[in-house]
């Protein structure tokens, strides 16, 4: 009996810590995003009453790409790459610039000198009072053009290097986008699966509550000894801080996700979503780019990923750059053509007006720099040779993370498939002891142990179908996620799985 009663004590402490593990990894850390704005501010069309009935995940992803600072940061880097390639393709137009100036001359060393007769003067008979030197006024009409004709390659790469940064904009987007879907859909299952858990742990009590109502009943009518009574007490008042911390967990995820959707803290938010669905099919968001991920071989998959994509550019950029370093070396041919007005009449009429006018050729080339463009060539080399060498390991990591991601999908199945059929398992076998011990043919730690088996069974199954939700999205979203976040992410959720639904077993 000894025996029997250490063995029994044993499974119930460890199953009791197990679920406590459980309980207090189910809501993911609390990152600081963003404070909550001003409760007036709630630019959505779902009303309070709606925030309150609760929102699907569909919602709760387009209020948060609605609201972020990081999709709005994103899209203003494509709106400035964009201006980029209009500042490149500049480069190979005409350049037309015009000017008009008017000067008043206060003194000058050439006052008088004009001003003679042919006679005194010897300077014939000319008359030089209208040549620029001295005149005491001078309006002048200036229109400058000028036409790249060779550059040496500079043009054409500085051109394909803003090509390059727009894509590298237009693929941060769609990263950021990803992520913070990836982030909302966490949030959201973790907000459901909290709510599962304190559901769990309120009936727990409620069935510890009835187990003693029976003990005590028992006790006073001299049936059952006052050691049993007070064991259930004890079990009773040790499930209590287990809806404590359920109760708390359930407040910290539903917080992460307010200050994911800028709602406020004070706003009541519930979340529609079903854990205990027999079937759990995708989310219909993810459903179609989920099937095309998981059917392209691997290798395939973490070519396609923006991480990579985004190394790809970066050797494109840096080869743009070394072109441009090395161009500097060639001549510069340009063609120049500057057309005038110049009148120094007080008030120039129309015949007082004098036109220049010059068209030619420049030729600029660089004769000596002090190493300069030697130094700034061997710079954009090594720049290169550090993209190229980055783009591998981007390729290398992507792999990894890409077999690392589908290996937690296939766990995430796998655990929620094995968890099928369990919490009907447990609630029978719970109903049987509950039916036995009131009709005297069990102990109250068989009782005990079936309300832990369908307790932890209950906590299993609805791990496994959060950790199952997640994994899918990030599945579908892998292609368009940072490169890094995704093997944490994945990480994260193999230990959750882990601790939720291998701790029962254990």
């Amino acid at each position: 009996m000894s025996m029997h009663l250490t063995t029994s004590a044993f499974r119930l402490r460890a199953g009791a810590v197990a679920l406590l593990l459980a309980v207090m990894t189910a809501a993911a850390p609390l990152r600081a995003q963003r404070a909550p704005l001003a409760s007036g501010v709630l630019a959505t069309s779902q009303s309070r009453e709606g925030l309150s009935r609760g929102l699907t995940l569909d919602a709760v992803i387009d209020l948060a790409e609605a609201r972020s600072e990081q999709i709005a940061i994103a899209q203003f880097g494509v709106a400035r790459a964009a201006a980029g390639e209009q500042r490149a393709r500049s480069e190979r137009l005409p350049q037309v610039a015009g000017a008009a100036s008017y000067d008043r001359t206060i003194r000058s060393e050439f006052s008088g000198i004009f001003s003679g007769s042919s006679a005194d003067g010897g300077f014939g008979s000319a008359d030089l009072s209208q040549l620029p030197f001295g005149q005491p006024n001078a309006f002048r009409l200036n229109l400058a053009f000028s036409q790249a004709l060779y550059a040496g390659g500079r043009i054409a790469a500085q051109q394909q290097l803003a090509v390059v940064g727009r894509s590298v904009a237009d693929s941060s987007l769609r990263s950021a986008r990803a992520q913070l879907v990836l982030d909302a859909t966490q949030a959201f299952y973790d907000a459901a699966l909290t709510d599962r858990l304190v559901a769990i742990a309120e009936a727990s009590l409620q069935q510890a509550e009835a187990i003693v109502a029976q003990v005590e009943l028992a006790y006073k009518a001299g049936r059952s000894p006052e050691f049993e009574w007070l064991r259930a007490r004890v079990t009773r008042d040790n499930q209590r801080p287990n809806v404590i911390r359920a109760r708390a967990n359930r407040t910290l995820a539903y917080l992460r996700l307010k200050q994911l959707l800028e709602i406020p803290s004070a706003q009541p938010l519930t979340v529609d979503a079903e854990l205990d669905d027999p079937t759990l099919a995708p989310p219909a968001r993810f459903a179609g780019q989920l099937a095309q991920v998981k059917a392209a071989p691997a290798a395939q998959t973490a070519a396609g990923r923006v991480p990579v994509q985004q190394a790809t550019s970066a050797v494109r950029a840096r080869e743009a750059t070394l072109r441009i370093a090395r161009s500097q070396r060639l001549p510069y041919v340009s063609f120049n053509s500057a057309f005038g007005e110049v009148a120094y009449a007080a008030a120039p009429g129309f015949d007082d007006w004098r036109t220049n006018w010059t068209v030619g050729a420049s030729l600029q080339i660089p004769l000596f720099t002090g190493g300069r463009l030697k130094a700034e060539a061997a710079s954009a080399d090594a720049d290169l040779g550090e993209a190229r060498a980055r783009q591998k390991l981007a390729v290398e990591i992507a792999e990894a993370e890409t077999e690392a991601v589908l290996a937690v999908l296939d766990a995430a199945v796998a655990a929620w498939q094995a968890s099928a059929g369990t919490v009907e398992q447990a609630t029978r076998a719970y109903e049987i002891a509950d039916l036995r011990y009131r009709e005297g043919i069990s102990t109250q730690l068989e009782l005990l142990d079936a309300r832990l088996v369908q307790q932890l069974a209950q906590v299993n199954r609805a791990q496994a179908a959060r950790d199952l939700q997640v994994a899918r999205a990030r599945v579908s979203l892998l292609p368009d996620l940072p490169l890094g976040g995704a093997a944490i992410d994945a990480a994260n959720s193999r230990s959750s799985a882990e601790t939720g639904s291998g701790g029962g077993i254990r």
